[in-house]
């Protein structure tokens, strides 16, 4: 149509090109679209026609200028888009107007298209030597972006990084971290997915396969993509394609059953009705422009009779292919003419189909921003009852450069541009859904404006299928998750996503999922049973609350016990031979000490203290040198009497009662020196040893100074040894009056005891320590009782016709004899 100002619109209504063979030695043809006619592009070029009929009758916008158009099929083909970028640049040559005073009219002032971003970017190449305007409706390479190489072109459809951003951040928010890509292998698949890939790497999603391909492609390059999908194992297929190649693979697919896969697409398929007829698709997910409502669009379009369809010939081929009849007044054999009665009201088709205007909206608002910019070029100060100016001298540079600036809204929609000639991406998520009819319906699903702060770009709601007609999300992963407690550990040779979960080393957990390292509990600390987290570790010291420690403490106070009934016992036979003839003060002294002894042990059961690590050592060996104190002095005792018995020896004079009272209390002094140095420079004090056991905190006490330690011990060891050998000098006395071998038998029985002591208390671990150094105080202790007391209370008890003078003095002559 003419008019004043013409607006170009390409249009992919075909999907191939008629092949030429050249001879050069004849004019080629003219070149030719083939293939079946596309519905849904044939819509968007009569939607750019109603939506230049509403300007030519608005009286605000352009009053008194009258637009016109020039519409073209590029076949989806480079080769015919810049055929066609040619002919509207034509239009601007002097050679076409008709006088100096008269309108501009038939040039072209701006163009609506292309469809396909291949063709839009070689378009552009050539129309922008002349500033000529360009805004698509559907070309959505990120790649257009480019100012500095495309200058001239706009967009109302949002570029595919947004696209890409929004794909990859809802394959993340189902959890599908394996996945398998296909691609349309031109500037709008090839770029779009490197921008997805790009995206879902930030994301942590890996790509099990990325496949292209062309529709021109032999059949063969199709299957091997179609077999690539059979065998993989991802179950998620995201597909930036467009629907001529996408038809193509379903075909191959459908020919040949193969596991049900989770699709994801791009605005290129995912809302055009014509792809709901592959039902295993079913369940497909994808980001469709927004849905839009064209009042009076629905009118026009059924508003064709084959009369005003006759003058174009794509009109011409629709008619004819809707209703199976043929316009004109000559038909092949069998043919059946068109005669009138057509009624567009009853076909069903991507034509007629207005439930789902997304694209058509963006042709829609393409045209309006066109004539926005050339209405502020020509009617800068003109309100609605004046007309535009179309006789001044349009500069298609300043019409360009007033496109950048529109800001309008239309039938309820914001048309701007940003600084790259893109739209605010909005987009609504569209899932395919059965029906209760049975067939697949698209469903509008949730929303993703990116205009919102990060994070809150998304709204989705609950009621989503998926793949085979369920709700519940698919599972499309490589390697399932790893539960807390264990760790990532990549397989060799494959995708970050693909892992082993190994378990968390001892001591060291994992509280999250899928986390790559392990954390070392802290030193007090151990993984529970799960390796999830880190709980106290339990304390351990010898208890009363244990069997052991019960046990240990009821041979102690037992001990202690006998050594007091044996103390009673020798004090009601006090009188008797048996006690007066052993030194009857140092036996009760012994048996006061070997108490002590005994309940020296109890300080060692118990949780340690400041106090208890102290006291357990120091009573100990003070109680213990005090025994070994009186059993050295009944030895002297015993010797120095049989000594005494010779001519002229006195020696008992210096070995009575107060001499032998200031020996003990003298041997008994070093051993309180020693503890005093040992408790004043470095006392023993309680630590939590977590070297023994990995999960056990064992409470112990330090020596603090080994020196005091070892050196308690040694002076204890000492005085048995020396007693030891006095006790052996004197075994062969008269043991009517003397215990000598009681003595060395006893003494026998300690320094064994102690002697087995050091090397099972180096080796002995925890708690078990201390139970070795219980058992030692012990066993030594019953030792002396047993050898040295025993003995007489039988005779007390059992045998008390010997317990008399006249018995001991007997015996003693005997021996003598």
């Amino acid at each position: 149509m003419d008019g004043d100002f013409v607006i170009g619109g390409v249009f992919s209504m075909h999907h191939y090109k008629h092949t030429l063979r050249y001879n050069y030695t004849t004019v080629p043809e003219p070149l030719r679209c083939t293939g079946s006619i596309h519905y849904r592009q044939l819509r968007f070029s009569q939607a750019m026609i109603f939506a230049i009929e509403e300007i030519n009758n608005s009286t605000e916008l352009l009053p008194g200028v009258k637009l016109g158009y020039q519409i073209h099929d590029s076949c989806t083909s480079v080769p015919v888009t810049v055929h066609v970028a040619f002919q509207l640049s034509n239009s601007l040559d002097q050679a076409f107007h008709s006088g100096d005073n008269c309108s501009q009219s038939g040039m072209v002032v701006g163009v609506v298209g292309e469809s396909g971003s291949t063709q839009s970017m070689s378009m552009s190449r050539i129309i922008g030597r002349f500033n000529i305007p360009q805004v698509s409706h559907f070309a959505t390479c990120a790649c257009l972006s480019d100012k500095m190489q495309y200058p001239n072109f706009f967009r109302t459809v949002p570029s595919d990084q947004f696209q890409a951003d929004a794909l990859a951040k809802l394959v993340k928010h189902f959890g599908w971290t394996w996945i398998g890509a296909i691609r349309s292998d031109s500037d709008y698949g090839n770029n779009g997915m490197a921008s997805f890939l790009l995206t879902a790497q930030k994301e942590g999603i890996c790509v099990e396969y990325s496949v292209s391909f062309h529709r021109t492609n032999p059949r063969s390059k199709i299957q091997r993509v179609a077999d690539v999908i059979r065998r993989s194992t991802a179950h998620v297929i995201v597909a930036f394609i467009t629907s001529a190649e996408l038809r193509l693979l379903l075909e191959e697919l459908s020919r040949e059953a193969f596991p049900p896969r989770q699709w994801v697409g791009t605005e290129g398929w995912v809302t055009n009705g014509d792809m709901l007829k592959y039902r295993f698709c079913a369940g497909a997910i994808g980001f469709g422009i927004e849905r839009s409502v064209i009042p009076g669009l629905r009118d026009f379009l059924l508003d064709l009779s084959a009369t005003n369809v006759a003058s174009s010939p794509v009109l011409t081929e629709f008619w004819e292919v809707v209703f199976n009849c043929r316009l004109g007044t000559f038909t092949a054999t069998g043919e059946r003419m068109c005669d009138g009665t057509e009624d567009m009201q009853t076909l069903q088709n991507p034509y007629t189909d207005t439930s789902q205007l997304r694209i058509t909206n963006m042709v829609y608002k393409a045209v309006y921003a066109l004539a926005h910019a050339l209405h502020n070029t020509l009617c800068p100060d003109t309100n609605s009852s004046t007309h535009c100016d179309k006789y001044n001298k349009l500069s298609l540079k300043e019409v360009l450069n007033h496109l950048k600036k529109v800001k309008f809204n239309q039938n309820g929609y914001d048309v701007s541009f940003d600084a790259n000639g893109d739209p605010v991406a909005k987009y609504e998520l569209v899932n395919w859904q059965k029906s209760l009819r049975g067939s697949i319906e698209i469903v509008t699903v949730g929303h993703y404006d990116g205009s919102l702060p990060a994070g809150q770009e998304f709204q989705i709601n609950t009621n989503l299928m998926f793949m085979e007609g369920v709700t519940k999300v698919p599972k499309s992963v490589c390697s399932d998750r790893c539960h807390p407690g264990t760790r990532k550990v990549l397989q060799k040779g494959k995708p970050i996503c693909c892992y082993d979960c190994v378990r968390c080393p001892d001591g060291e957990i994992s509280n999250s999922t899928d986390s790559l390292d392990c954390t070392p509990c802290s030193h007090e600390f151990w993984p529970n049973a799960e390796s999830n987290t880190c709980l106290p570790k339990p304390v351990e010291f010898l208890s009363y609350d244990e069997v052991l420690g019960i046990i240990l403490a009821a041979f102690s106070v037992g001990g202690a016990c006998l050594t007091i009934m044996t103390a009673v016992l020798f004090y009601q036979h006090r009188t008797s031979p048996i006690v007066k003839a052993n030194n009857s003060e140092l036996s009760f002294l012994l048996l006061f000490s070997l108490t002590l002894c005994f309940l020296s042990s109890l300080t060692f059961i118990g949780a340690p203290s400041d106090w208890s690590c102290m006291l357990r050592h120091t009573a100990f060996a003070i109680t213990f040198v005090l025994c070994m104190s009186c059993i050295l002095g009944k030895t002297i005792v015993v010797l120095m009497a049989f000594k005494a018995t010779l001519p002229g020896r006195n020696v008992m004079k210096w070995f009575g009662p107060l001499q032998q009272r200031i020996t003990v209390a003298c041997i008994t002094f070093i051993q309180v020196l020693i503890c005093t140095i040992w408790l004043v420079v470095s006392p023993p004090f309680p630590i939590k040893n977590l070297t023994v056991y990995k999960k056990r905190i064992i409470l112990e006490c330090a020596l603090g100074s080994a020196v005091g330690f070892w050196g308690v011990l040694g002076y204890i060891g000492l005085l048995a040894v020396f007693c030891l050998v006095l006790a052996i000098l004197a075994r062969k006395l008269p043991d009517s009056f003397n215990e000598a071998k009681l003595i060395t038998f006893s003494m026998l029985i300690f320094c064994a005891v102690w002697i087995t002591f050091i090397p099972a208390y180096v080796s002995s671990p925890g708690k078990f320590t201390v139970a070795v150094e219980i058992f030692a105080i012990l066993a030594s202790s019953f030792g002396l009782i047993f050898c040295i007391s025993a003995p007489k209370c039988f005779i007390i008890l059992f045998k008390p016709d010997k317990n008399t003078k006249k018995q001991f003095l007997n015996k003693n002559k005997s021996q003598h004899i």
